[in-house]
């Protein structure tokens, strides 16, 4: 059996596919399998899995019928072997030397069930409206500054957890930046993926159960956002279709239009209280925060001209009598006002770093291979 299932779920992914497979085949290291869940593809993807045929390494899920994403992510859980698991996306890149990092950091710290690390990101021509060139964020995501390597305790995991009913994100939602064992993933509530964002409640419910979770401050994969991607059609303008290609809805009493982000989290927050009602009492997601992100993302889509006047009037009469003043309460909050330059970025040009604003533009680079090279 292999040390480690790389699992990589794909649906019409052909453009990047073979970026993504070469770096994970190209580590010439035997402990591994690559299983790749092909959801009923209909572009290159057989013509590139062909290629990469002789490689024992590679096995292979075909679904005839198209799958759900959550589905599509479990179909290659199920069929892999390994004792550690990594999830990737068909744009993202695995480093060099990502399997002797992580081989050894299991070692040093007595193989713990989770392994959590840091990455950069890379934007693909065209992912975002109006923003042709690429672009790169190093890091991907920032940790608390003053973490080190080593094990989070249970207390410290379950605060992150807690935070994030705050919308307060201090943990990366990004499948691809911990490696996590076989173990550790049957101790949470099956089914291990759950809609609306499978990583998401993925997660957050191994920060949840996890025995011992260890944290090496190192940059080992890539994460891309393509035109194929759920981000693509979150910052596009037309999220209805990134919903659709999730093959999800995130519907609740009191829900506000705005970012279907927001909206997705909402669910899985309430999934995740309704699945883990000891490690989470008294924990309730905070309105106001939810409220205050809504109504800052409408204001972007309204800067951005992807909603007019008439609609942004609209979505203000749906909110009620006590979000108004929750919304007052951001005159009082430390945080929104530390973060008073990110929405200045709404009188940037550029796009792209509306929306992110850590992001800087590559002219030179064209594809995820160039940037990890």
């Amino acid at each position: 059996m292999p040390e480690f299932s790389v699992l990589l779920p794909t649906r019409n992914g052909g453009p990047y596919l073979r970026a993504c497979i070469g770096s994970v085949l190209g580590q010439r290291t035997a402990d591994i399998e690559l299983v790749v869940a092909d959801n009923a593809n209909t572009d290159e993807t057989a013509a590139v899995l062909d290629d990469f045929a002789a490689d024992e390494r590679l096995r292979v899920v075909r679904h005839n019928t198209v799958q759900s994403v959550t589905d599509n992510w479990t179909s290659a859980l199920v069929a892999s072997r390994g004792d550690y698991i990594l999830t990737i996306g068909d744009d993202d890149f695995v480093l060099p030397g990502y399997f002797d990092t992580v081989r050894a950091a299991l070692r040093r710290h007595n193989r713990p069930e989770c392994l959590a690390y840091n990455g950069y990101s890379y934007v693909f021509p065209n992912s975002v409206t109006g923003a042709d060139l690429s672009y790169f964020a190093d890091p991907h995501f920032h940790f608390d500054a003053d973490l080190e390597e080593g094990e989070l305790s249970s207390a410290y995991r379950r605060k992150l957890v807690s935070d994030m009913f705050r919308y307060i994100v201090r943990y990366p939602l990004n499948v691809q930046l911990p490696t996590f064992s076989r173990t550790a993933m049957r101790r949470v509530s099956a089914p291990f993926f759950r809609q609306p964002f499978p990583d998401h409640f993925a997660i957050n419910s191994l920060l949840l159960t996890a025995s011992r979770f260890v944290y090496l401050p190192a940059k080992l994969v890539v994460i891309g956002l393509s035109p194929k991607s759920f981000g693509h059609f979150a910052y596009g303008g037309n999220q209805a279709v990134g919903m659709s290609y999730l093959g999800s809805t995130a519907d609740f009493e009191d829900r506000l239009e705005g970012s279907e982000l927001h909206n997705s989290m909402h669910a899985w927050l309430r999934l995740l209280s309704e699945t883990y009602p000891v490690e989470l009492r008294g924990v309730e997601i905070d309105r106001a925060a939810y409220v205050r992100r809504q109504v800052a993302f409408s204001l972007l889509q309204f800067r951005q001209g992807a909603i007019s006047g008439g609609e942004l009037a609209r979505r203000s009469r749906r909110l009620g009598t006590g979000d108004w003043f929750r919304l007052l309460g951001v005159i009082g909050d430390r945080t929104a006002w530390r973060r008073l330059p990110r929405l200045l970025e709404f009188a940037r040009g550029d796009r792209a770093r509306q929306h992110w604003p850590g992001l800087r533009p590559l002219p030179d680079v064209s594809d995820i291979a160039q940037f990890a090279a």
